[in-house]
């Protein structure tokens, strides 16, 4: 299977980590993110023009602006686009492809650690499940809008992920423990949670960990006064109807 992976910019490129056990040709227009690329993965294909997409799977990670100014000829086997809020409609306006498929990554790719959202045609299903798995957790799902509501958890979470951990760290800082020392436990933190959830219920692990009148309770009280869980809820909104916007 030949990939043809369109825009290698903090996403894309995150991908390749991954991708690179496939043959690979990469299309970046900026020459000096082509010659970090060659530095980093010397194996892969590069080129500064689109060829011809016939034969290939395009994955397509330009940004979504830059959709309506996108040029290219040939009939793809397969396009699997990332752009946020693209709905497939607009993409079969564009690329000429035999199936197509939406996905959300995350940049967790880097370490292919990505959890990442995915649907389209169910003729490409498998194929697309085992491509994007290279990059971590591929999940499918039933609808644009599951995707589209999904991209909030999957795709920009990581962003308000990093901002708890800061925000941890921070506080541990304010008490006096060194700043190197609190970014490590919440690095091992966060790490350590993932691994408990995929096997338990969030609410059963906070009870476990919650005794009463204990420190975990009167910590917890804190985040609830300041309405932690109302601004993530309102979070993923914002996240849904800005993925809207962004498809029209």
């Amino acid at each position: 299977m030949k990939i043809l992976l369109i825009g290698a910019g903090n996403m894309g490129g995150a991908m390749l980590e991954g991708l690179r056990e496939y043959d690979v040709t990469v299309v970046e227009a900026y020459e000096p993110r082509r010659k970090e690329l060659a530095a980093l993965y010397p194996n892969i294909t590069l080129q500064n023009t689109i060829p011809p997409l016939d034969g290939y799977v395009v994955l397509l990670a330009i940004k979504p602006q830059s959709l309506d100014a996108l040029e290219v000829e040939g009939r793809a086997e397969a396009l699997i686009s990332i752009l946020a809020g693209t709905p497939l409609a607009r993409l079969k306006e564009k690329i000429d492809a035999e199936a197509y498929i939406r996905a959300m990554p995350n940049i967790a790719a880097l370490k292919r650690k990505s959890v990442t959202s995915v649907t389209g045609d169910e003729s490409f299903k498998e194929e697309a499940l085992k491509i994007l798995s290279s990059i971590g957790k591929a999940i499918w799902l039933n609808s644009e809008k599951e995707l589209d509501i999904a991209t909030g958890i999957g795709g920009s979470a990581p962003a308000w992920m990093a901002l708890v951990a800061e925000a941890l760290a921070d506080g541990a800082v304010n008490l006096g423990l060194p700043r190197a020392v609190s970014y490590e436990y919440v690095a091992a933190l966060m790490d350590g949670m993932g691994a408990l959830l995929e096997e338990e219920h969030p609410a059963l692990l906070k009870d476990k960990v919650m005794s009463p009148g204990g420190t975990t309770a009167a910590g917890y009280a804190k985040l609830e006064e300041g309405g932690v869980r109302d601004s993530f809820i309102k979070a993923m909104e914002a996240c849904y109807r800005r993925s809207l916007e962004l498809g029209k």
